[in-house]
């Protein structure tokens, strides 16, 4: 789709039709079509987020979707004005979300989406709007404002260099940064080797990959140790139990079970790490279509693609309180980049993490990780 001025001021209405939920799903492909940094998502994925019976955020959740169209009555952005109640209760807040950023190059039409998800949100109560999110901080979000010429890795969103001046005229600003980082698959060297063995030894660390084989059990775990270890940090609400067992299905199907381990101290979980194959390496195949004229082209074609997956994002990381500040952190990347060697990977995407999370962001350094991306969550008042 060109990226034009419309003719004419842009309307926006709320979505209502199944015609209106098929062009607000489209609208990415159209847009970027023939940017080589885009990642066609599966369509089955993109529709399963915005199914009020499906996405288990809707049992606590409300969300309003808004299309804007041209003067030709084209599409021309869309966006998402976004509810989270249990995020006010935790951080006893009253912002509200907006998601699901698209929009031709026109500062106009992203003024009118800005305004139409904040006007939905204002009778709400709402005092602010941070965003994109998609729909809560545990799924996709942030906009990117470094790093396009790397395509996104799997479960990070993706957007031209344009959108950012788009939502700054739209009178929005920074609130935070959230910070990747890229790492060859190789060794971490010898001192950090042995610093690492004297770490496991001193706090009587076991590290193990998951076993998927125990898989609710395994759930119950990371769970555990996710919500310990990430609950002090910005902007994170916890996952109610339906939405970590929904992940963790997601998950299943695409996780290589070396690419996670738990560290357990007197059998008790303190710390885990997760990262999953990149299957974004693989997903242009497809173009978005798992089926074409009721035939799996899209399907068998992923699936060959996978095979020749060779880096990983890492997803998930948290020490339990009581354990950090030991080294253990390092302990988990090191033994993740034995794992990542053992199996084949060429690189990792560490993160994201908060841009100041200096102890992390400092480790990840340190073990000769570099800065390759930022996304930024935007902040206005209503």
């Amino acid at each position: 789709m060109p990226s034009h001025l419309p003719a004419a001021a842009p309307v926006t209405r709320p979505v209502r039709t199944r015609r209106d939920l098929r062009q607000f799903v489209e609208l990415p492909y159209e847009l970027h079509r023939g940017d080589a940094a885009f990642v066609p998502p599966l369509r089955v994925e993109c529709r399963r987020l915005l199914d009020r019976r499906r996405n288990p955020f809707f049992a606590y959740g409300e969300a309003e979707l808004f299309l804007a169209h041209g003067g030709d009555g084209r599409v021309v952005g869309r966006i998402a004005a976004v509810h989270n109640p249990r995020h006010n209760d935790v951080h006893d807040a009253r912002d509200g979300f907006f998601g699901q950023f698209e929009c031709v190059d026109d500062p106009a039409v992203a003024r009118a989406l800005v305004e139409a998800a904040a006007a939905w949100l204002r009778p709400r109560g709402l005092t602010t709007m941070m965003g994109p999110v998609n729909f809560t901080t545990n799924d996709e979000c942030g906009l990117l404002v470094h790093g396009f010429d790397l395509p996104p890795r799997v479960l990070m969103p993706y957007n031209p260099p344009y959108y950012p001046a788009l939502l700054e005229a739209g009178g929005l600003t920074k609130a935070k940064d959230l910070l990747a980082f890229e790492r060859d698959a190789g060794p971490c060297g010898e001192r950090v080797v042995r610093i690492c063995d004297v770490v496991e030894r001193r706090n009587g660390l076991r590290v193990r990959s998951l076993d998927l084989s125990d898989f609710d059990a395994e759930v119950a775990r990371v769970k555990r140790v996710y919500h310990r270890a990430w609950q002090d940090n910005w902007g994170f609400t916890p996952m109610t139990d339906a939405e970590f067992a929904a992940l963790a299905r997601r998950l299943r199907r695409i996780v290589d079970p070396s690419l996670g381990l738990l560290a357990e101290s007197g059998g008790e979980p303190v710390a885990v790490v997760l990262a999953l194959p990149d299957l974004n390496q693989a997903l242009p195949v497809a173009q978005g279509r798992l089926t074409r004229f009721g035939l799996p082209f899209g399907a068998v074609r992923l699936a060959r693609a996978v095979r020749r997956i060779d880096h990983a994002r890492l997803v998930l990381a948290g020490v339990v309180e009581e354990f950090r500040g030991r080294g253990v952190e390092a302990v988990l990347f090191h033994r993740l980049q034995e794992a990542g060697v053992a199996g084949g990977y060429r690189g990792v995407e560490l993160g994201w993490t908060l841009e100041d999370n200096e102890p992390v962001n400092r480790i990840i350094a340190t073990l000769g990780g570099t800065h390759a991306k930022t996304y930024r969550i935007y902040r206005r008042s209503l």
